[in-house]
């Protein structure tokens, strides 16, 4: 299955993210602007049409770059999003969660990117920066509901969510999407992934290749060998066969990586790799 559903906007299931166009740790301007863009176009070129962003990668610079990039964007791509947090002078990462600050954020992303409409926003939830922590959302998606209703976006997602707000979000608007920090070896939304897949609802997993720390597995590298691919293809293939409605985005700077990345969509695993690969969470 290579296509899955936002709503009813039609992705390929291996996307691309752009956290890694800016600078390091996504602050900053890129190292080198000009393979940034040529990153971007090859994507496209290659057949990706779901591109993952926000406008707090940067700031304003991913955004800016993709739109340099890619504007005027081909009818079937789509660009999603992210509301819901700022960055400090010192790179930080604050919440911006009252309904003026994602209103703003959301005017940011329309302009930055040069559009009349966002095509997905993920509401980043950040009562625990790093991890998912229960928290009350019901004034985060009402906000984006009503910016919903005003016609500057089109669907709504979760990033950085729990369950049981996932739960209380869909009780409040329709949810086409959650994207949490998901890959190989940290694997604690197996269930949401699942009850997910159940409600046709994509699950697009953040750091699926370990983020600013690549995976490292014994196991991994032995597959990776055995399937003559590199550890981070196999890692990528492993998601694609894990759920139906894993819709992955990896990120790079990189042309090279970006094709090897894009090639693990080719990549079938045996059900002996993925026995093998579905140990290592209890291996590392």
């Amino acid at each position: 299955m290579r296509t899955f559903q936002l709503g009813d906007l039609t992705v390929k299931r291996m996307g691309y993210g752009a956290m890694q166009l800016a600078g390091p740790h996504a602050f900053g301007a890129p190292q080198n602007r000009e393979e940034a863009l040529a990153v971007l176009r090859e994507a496209v070129e290659s057949g990706v049409n779901h591109i993952d962003t926000s406008d707090f990668y940067g700031p304003h610079i991913t955004n800016q770059l993709i739109r340099e990039a890619l504007h005027p964007y081909a009818d079937d791509l789509v660009i999603v999003t992210k509301l819901g947090a700022l960055r400090g002078a010192d790179a930080a990462w604050l919440p911006a969660q009252s309904p003026q600050q994602l209103e703003s954020a959301v005017h940011d992303n329309l302009r930055n990117l040069g559009l009349d409409v966002l095509d997905v926003v993920n509401m980043r939830l950040m009562f625990d920066v790093m991890n998912p922590a229960e928290g009350d959302i019901e004034a985060h998606i009402t906000t984006l509901a009503e910016l919903q209703q005003r016609g500057l976006i089109r669907h709504i997602g979760l990033s950085n969510a729990t369950a049981q707000q996932v739960r209380q979000a869909r009780s409040i608007a329709n949810i086409v999407c959650v994207q949490n920090h998901y890959n190989l070896v940290h694997r604690h939304d197996d269930a949401l992934i699942d009850e997910l897949a159940k409600e046709g609802i994509a699950y697009t997993p953040f750091f699926p290749l370990g983020g600013f720390s690549p995976l490292q597995s014994s196991i991994l590298a032995e597959v990776a060998a055995e399937l003559d691919a590199t550890p981070m293809q196999t890692a990528l293939a492993w998601l694609l066969q894990r759920s139906p409605n894993l819709l992955l985005i990896p990120g790079t700077s990189s042309r090279t990586h970006l094709r090897q990345n894009l090639a693990a969509a080719e990549l079938v695993l045996p059900p002996e790799a993925v026995s093998k690969l579905n140990s290592v969470i209890t291996s590392v």
